[in-house]
């Protein structure tokens, strides 16, 4: 069975290309443009792992990953957040608030890829 992974991006062309992405590496992929259409969409397939951009519309990644939180653990449901804002505070925040792993833009294919397999127990070898 494919892992779900959610991803969270405002930027279209962004969110697409993290969907081709993933799905070339057999994942199944679903998609929100903002933080409360990520937070209902989470809580009706609830995936295995959130990949999500810091700078989102109606809720920021910190307040998406505080909510999901409340319901599910980092190892229920790993969270992984990606900022072009280099600040430590995110970075401390967001691991204070149970983020698995950070991401710094620009994106880099590789780190996506080795965030979602170890948040998913996963290995490019066995994609399923």
């Amino acid at each position: 069975m494919s892992k779900l992974v959610l991803v969270i991006e405002d930027d279209e062309i962004v969110r697409a290309s993290i969907f081709d992405l993933l799905e070339m590496e057999n994942f199944n992929v679903v998609g929100a443009g903002d933080g409360v259409s990520a937070l209902s969409l989470a809580r009706e397939v609830k995936p295995d792992v959130v990949l999500c951009d810091m700078y989102i519309p109606e809720i920021n990644g910190c307040g998406v990953l505080e909510e999901l939180r409340k319901t599910w653990s980092r190892e229920e449901m790993p969270f992984i957040l990606f900022t072009s804002d280099y600040d430590p505070e995110i970075r401390n925040r967001a691991f204070a608030l149970g983020a698995n792993d950070l991401i710094l833009k620009p994106l880099d294919i590789d780190d996506i890829l080795n965030s979602v397999y170890k948040a998913t127990g996963i290995t490019p070898q066995s994609p399923q």
